[in-house]
């Protein structure tokens, strides 16, 4: 105590104080525990105690030692700081890119919804014909459009991030081909509604009904009725049909296009002509004469049933004037809704079409994917639930990419069994990183370590954290000084940063003596371990400083952790300022 008070009143100590080394204590601080400046003192003198009080020796020994304490919990991430938030930077919108005719603006319902709740939507609408893509392994898509807006041509090129497909990939009868569009989607790996492998399957409607038939044959002719179908791979198999009418449908088209009804074995055969002129594949399926159309369509989780019946007589309902109304969804028509939606790995959005016959019976003919048209009166209802299902899958998209691993964000740790948590746990507990060596002058040595000298050596792991190798079987470069940065990089299995994002802060350096003190006597295997020894030229001020240094793990931490220890060091140094001054 009398050794603090004779070098507390020595005023030659803050003389020798390195430059600069009070320069940012006349910044203003708010807090209401900082010490009182020292112009404050000088306006208010107090007055002089005795130089021998021990009332004053306790009072400046308390200063120091809760001072010195607060530093080092500061300095090992124990104190939770009240950091101010950060000002929020704007994300990048996410591009959605809809694929539908200009008669419906989606912009509309996508207005006001954010993905993830922090990323805005940008709509890009076009149809197929209007589009152009080239895709990359690793630069993703990269769409080309051209459409024409009020008789203005507008060209504009970008990477969408999500796309909602609302028209047919392919109609023969049409004469559109886009599924090389299709194909350069799923090549820039873009997600879409639905998905582009059940989008690209039903660009065939044989293909489609062959997955009926799966339904048909798991569920029975009882709960999944479905017509019956001939399939025809060309004309040269359509020689006779077993009853009339029939109804021949050639190749893949939309809208009642392409369906023909027959009524004899003449007809049938004229028929087989044109199919060879066609030069593709015919359907035929018995004419049901039906009472009404019925079409179950389900939106994410959303149902609807509606029936539709022909006024105008004609024997497709879907052509000329017909009455539509919506009917009760039935647990029946769930189940036909449900069944269809798992193809081709899930459909977000399908419909089911049947045939309800005079006699009572339901006939399933069709089902549709998200091409689907909307009908009833409840259209712009299932168009906001669209867009509310594909808001939905984006913002699943961003959490999933979230927590994909990637070399700059590796997968987050996890939790350990117990046998390895023995096994590595007194590990990182023994660690102690290297201090740095003040400028001018060696490295500093270690201090006593009795645990690490005492305790048996431990099992570590290897690089790739797996198979724990034990110390007799490492190399003899890599048994080096306890204190060197390549000990105790090997024995955590991971760099210093590694570290200090896993959270894992190793002790502080233990205190070098006072003056006056004796120091602790090393153990012989500490003395034969130590390589260096202390500069005799070091001052007290270089002692002090590095005294309340960090580690190497703890300097590297974020921006934020660094300004509240730099805010305790300087706490610090105006508290010395306040016992120190004259």
């Amino acid at each position: 105590m009398n050794f603090l008070r004779r070098r507390l009143s020595d005023s030659s100590f803050v003389a020798n104080l390195p430059n600069g080394y009070m320069m940012d204590l006349q910044r203003p601080d708010n807090s209401t525990s900082s010490p009182v400046s020292p112009a404050m003192e000088r306006k208010h003198p107090q007055p002089p105690q005795p130089s021998h009080s021990s009332s004053a020796g306790t009072s400046i020994f308390s200063s120091i030692s809760s001072a010195m304490k607060q530093t080092t919990q500061a300095a090992a991430g124990l104190i939770d700081h009240s950091v101010s938030p950060a000002p929020s930077v704007a994300q990048k919108p996410k591009i959605l890119l809809v694929i539908d005719d200009a008669h419906t603006d989606w912009a509309k319902y996508f207005q006001g919804k954010k993905v993830n709740g922090e990323f805005d939507i940008r709509v890009e609408q076009a149809e197929f014909s209007e589009l152009n893509l080239a895709a990359y392994v690793t630069g993703g898509c990269m769409v080309d459009m051209q459409v024409m807006r009020n008789g203005t041509k507008v060209v504009r090129s970008f990477k969408p991030d999500f796309v909602l497909i609302r028209q047919h990939a392919y109609s023969m009868a049409l004469g559109e081909d886009f599924r090389s569009l299709i194909i350069g989607l799923q090549y820039g790996g873009i997600h879409t509604v639905n998905s582009l492998y059940s989008i690209y399957n039903f660009c065939s409607k044989p293909w489609v009904f062959s997955q009926l038939i799966k339904i048909f044959n798991s569920l029975g002719p009882a709960k999944f009725p479905l017509v019956e179908q001939t399939f025809f791979p060309s004309h040269k198999q359509m020689l006779t049909t077993p009853n009339f009418p029939v109804v021949v449908k050639l190749g893949h088209a939309h809208a009642g296009m392409g369906k023909v009804k027959v009524e004899n074995q003449h007809d049938f055969r004229d028929m087989a002509s044109i199919v060879a002129m066609a030069k593709t594949y015919a359907t035929t399926e018995p004419f049901i004469d039906s009472k009404y159309d019925i079409r179950i369509q389900k939106i994410g989780s959303n149902y609807k049933a509606y029936m539709r019946t022909s006024i105008s007589g004609n024997w497709k309902a879907n052509t000329g004037s017909a009455m539509l109304e919506q009917i009760a969804m039935t647990e029946r028509y769930r189940l036909w809704a449900d069944a269809c939606a798992e193809m081709f790995g899930g459909l977000d959005i399908c419909a089911v079409k049947a045939v309800h016959s005079k006699d009572g019976k339901d006939y399933i003919i069709e089902v549709m994917d998200s091409s689907m048209p909307l009908i009833g009166e409840h259209v712009e209802e299932d168009r906001q639930l669209i867009a509310d299902l594909v808001v939905s899958k984006m913002t699943q998209l961003v959490i999933t990419a979230g927590s994909t691993p990637s070399p700059l964000r590796p997968w987050p740790p996890q939790v350990q069994p117990a046998s390895m948590k023995s096994q590595t746990g007194p590990q990182l507990g023994q660690l102690s990183q290297p201090r740095p060596p003040p400028q001018g002058g060696p490295r500093q040595p270690q201090g006593s370590q009795p645990a690490r000298t005492n305790a048996p050596p431990q099992q570590r792991l290897s690089p790739q954290g797996q198979q724990p190798q034990s110390p007799q079987s490492t190399s003899p470069q890599q048994q080096r000084s306890p204190g060197s940065p390549q000990q105790v990089r090997s024995a955590t299995g991971s760099s210093p940063v590694q570290a200090s994002k896993a959270g894992v802060f190793p002790p502080q350096q233990p205190r070098p003596p006072a003056q006056g003190r004796a120091p602790s006597q090393p153990s012989p295997t500490e003395t034969s371990k130590q390589q260096a020894t202390p500069h005799p030229h070091l001052n007290k001020s270089q002692s002090l400083t590095n005294t309340f240094s960090i580690s190497e793990s703890s300097q590297r931490g974020n921006a934020n952790e660094d300004e509240a220890k730099a805010e305790t060091i300087r706490n610090l140094r105006k508290s010395f300022a306040s016992l120190f001054s004259d």
